[in-house]
This record gives C-alpha cells, structure tokens and sequence, in this order.
C-alpha cells in the first residue's frame, strides 16, 4: 500500500518520537522523526508535500522558532504543535502566528492521527491550488486580471480589484469557458485571504451520496462507512476562500444547509450538532439564470439574494472578439510547449478568421482550436472567410488583428514589436490608441 507524504515529527524525547512514528504509520502515514528542530528544518520547503508536528519545549531552536522560520519558507506550511497544559496560552498565541492546530499532552493516538490527516488534506489542497494557478498563468494578466484589452473585460478587472478589496460573498455567472474559475482565483489572490487556501468544489461532480460529508464533514459512525472522523471541504478552507462551481447542481436540502453556513459563518459535521465557526469567504459560480431557476423553484431564492452581494458576469468571446487574437496565440504558445514543438507562425487571414467566429464553448473551445493548430491539424476557421463589412472596415480588422497578433509574440514589447512590423514608434502607438490595444494585456505575468 502506498503510504500519503511524510510527515515530520520533532521531540527531543525518544519515547515520544517512537510512540508517534508507531501511531503514525498504523494508520499508514508514513512519519521521519526528529530530536532537533534544526535538522527538519532543511526537510520544509514550498515544494516539500507533508507536514510538520513539533514539540514546543526542546533544547535550542524550540517548537515556536521552528514554526516561524517554516511559515518563513512557506507560509502556507502546516504546523501541529505539541503542548504541555502550561503551554496552552503559548499554542493559542502560536496558532495566531499561523499554526494550523495544537495536541495538548498527553493525546490520545485518533487525536494525532485526526490532526495529521486534516493538515495533509490542506497541503494537498494547498500544491494542487499552487499547480492550477501555475498552469493559468498565461491567462493572467500582468498585474491584476484575466488576459484581454476589450472593454469588456477591463470591466471584469475592475469588479475583481473593487470586490477583493472587501470580505463580500460574491456570485460569477457566465457561459462555460468564459473564465468563471479564473475569476475566483483572482478575486481570492487579490485580497487579504490570498496566503490562505483556496478551494474550489464542482457541486456537479460531486456524488449525490457523499456532498453532505465532502463539505461539511463527519463524525465516526455518522453513516455505515464512516470508520473515522473527517473535515469537510469548508473547515479545509480555513481563514481563506471557497468557490463553489456549479452551485445550481446542489440538491434543494443542500441548499438550505448551505444557506445557514453562509448566513451564520458556521457548520456542523453529519451525525454531530456541535458548531464549527467558519471564517471563509465563499464564491459561487454557474451557467444557469439563478432567478429563472429561484422563479422555478428549483434554486432557493433566499441563498441566490444571500449570494450575490456582488454580481461578476463574464462576458463570451463573441461579446469582446477583439481578444481573441491575442488569447489564441497564447493557447498556442502554450501548446506548443506541451508538445515541445517550435510555436508555429500564425497568418493574419487566420487570425481574422478566428475573430469571426462565435465560439460558443467559448477559452475552452478556443484552446482546443490552439491545439489542433499546433499539431498540424486542419480546422474550419482556416478556411474561413473574413467578417463582413466594408473593404475598409476588413482592412481595419486585419491590420488590428496582425498588430494584436505581433504584440502577443513579442510580449508587449514596443520596440521589438515596430520593428517586425516595419513601421515607425509613432504610427504603432496611434494604431494601438485607433483599435484600442493595450500592452499591458500582452505583458507576460510575473512568476
């Protein structure tokens, strides 16, 4: 049997490391013991996938400086401490420096492993968050949104920096593919809960048997297969955001759960009544009309009005063509590599073409035509006629669309960008003011 990432216990007292490695690696965890902090300190690191249970109280770097400098290294580290009850007041202090949890002396075995399980959860939430935002990188901006110079989408921006500034609930409606996910990342990445977990639930993919106990939790012997105690999804989030996609597809029962932790900020775990306070900010997402639906009764409205404090709508590609460009050559540059291939040349008749187009799967669907492009192989828009208008009006979008084209190869660089088009700094500038370009939007984001 596979055992989860390691988990790094540190006691100065060899029967405890001994006692802990034995519980531990019972409930198959696999656990590397220490008797100094010094020496698990090079172990912990932002790529490190385990956890960290330490004593306070040890000769030299105690349980307290081994904390800080972990959260030095990664903030979002998680850190159990071990406490005698003289201790208690100095584990509470600590768990407002960031420690995720505290056993106090002597701890029962399910008590370790209980702790031990719900930290590991978090670091897995944590890297697998860290790993989306890393893959969505070329879809953000530079500074503060979603890739695109429409104004359509700077609007978009706007609510995100406007709403992120405050604690709001907020609701994102929006076609699939319009970004409905990369919304919720940039609005929880611009506030103050940024350092703490993100996580995102798709209400559709989740069992109708087991949502109740995926977000909200259980206790031992709550339903037949519930062999042990286990934290929701919503005490996983802890100080930080939940994103809930597709809320339309929780069943009516759920929704009136759900209503009373937005309300009052706190749950209880299947088969408990005891209260667990949340402090989380929750976003909601869906393709559907939420009023159509509240108005059918098949949505409560009371959760809807509780919802939407702030509204996002994300606008289709058809609604900001202009964008379409740039973000097709970034799905390019992105693919080609994924198949380490050299990133083809893009003509500007396709690029055109493409701005024609409805794409009503919208960044998704628009990816997929990326791909296809880079593998070689054919797809309708290559042929496709250019948009309808006048012969100087198509003219006008050719050229917008070879100089939004230009500007996304050369990552915004002005410089480099005259000088493959062959015109002067000044005629560049005036063209990029006449058809709206920005170059902020073709800025690479910083890493």
């Amino acid at each position: 049997m596979t055992k989860t990432p390691a988990v790094l216990f540190v006691d100065d007292e060899e029967p405890l490391r001994i006692a802990a490695q034995q519980t531990l690696e019972l409930a198959d965890l696999d656990c590397t013991c220490f008797d100094r902090a010094a020496s698990a300190l090079p172990v912990i690191g932002p790529e490190f996938p385990g956890i960290l249970v330490t004593d306070i109280r040890m000769p030299g770097m105690d349980g307290t400086e081994l904390l800080r400098a972990a959260l030095q290294k990664d903030p979002e580290f998680p850190v159990i401490l071990v406490t005698g009850h003289g201790d208690l007041d100095l584990a509470v202090g600590m768990m407002r420096e960031g420690a995720y949890d505290f056993i106090e002396k002597p701890y029962a075995p399910e008590r370790l492993v209980d702790a031990v399980r719900r930290a590991l959860e978090m670091r897995r939430l944590t890297i697998e968050n860290r790993t989306l935002r890393s893959e969505m990188a070329p879809l953000i901006g530079a500074k503060d949104g979603l890739r695109g110079f429409s104004p359509e989408m700077e609007t978009v921006r706007k609510q995100i920096r406007a709403v992120a500034a405050s604690d709001a609930d907020v609701l994102i409606v929006g076609d699939t593919g319009t970004g409905k996910g990369l919304a919720a990342q940039a609005v929880h990445a611009a506030s103050k809960r940024a350092d703490r977990p993100f996580v995102a639930i798709n209400c559709a993919a989740l069992p109708s048997d087991m949502i109740e106990s995926e977000l909200f939790g259980h206790e031992a012997g709550a339903f037949a297969a519930a062999a042990r105690a286990r934290a929701g999804k919503f005490e996983h989030a802890r100080r930080g955001t939940v994103f809930l996609d597709e809320i339309d597809s929780l069943p009516l029962a759920l929704q009136a759960k759900l209503l009373h932790a937005v309300e009052t900020r706190s749950i209880s775990r299947l088969g408990s009544h005891d209260r667990i306070d949340l402090d989380v900010r929750f976003i909601a997402a869906s393709k559907s009309d939420l009023e159509a639906a509240a108005a059918k009764g098949t949505f409560r409205g009371d959760l809807l009005y509780r919802l939407n404090v702030v509204t996002i709508r994300m606008p289709s590609l058809a609604a900001r063509r202009q964008d379409i460009p740039m973000l097709f050559l970034t799905f390019v540059a992105q693919m080609a590599d994924r198949y380490d291939q050299p990133v083809p040349q893009v003509p500007g008749a396709v690029l055109d073409a493409f701005a024609a187009r409805d794409w009503p799967g919208n960044a998704r669907e628009l990816r997929n035509a990326a791909e296809r492009y880079v593998l070689g192989l054919p797809d309708a828009a290559d042929q496709a006629t250019p948009s309808s208008g006048t012969l100087v009006e198509r003219v006008a979008e050719h050229e917008r669309a070879l100089i939004a084209a230009s500007l996304a190869a050369n990552a915004g660089r002005l410089k480099d960008t005259y000088e493959a088009l062959g015109i002067s700094r000044k005629a560049l500038y005036e063209k990029m003011q006449r058809y709206g370009l920005d170059r902020e939007s073709f800025v690479e984001p910083d890493n």
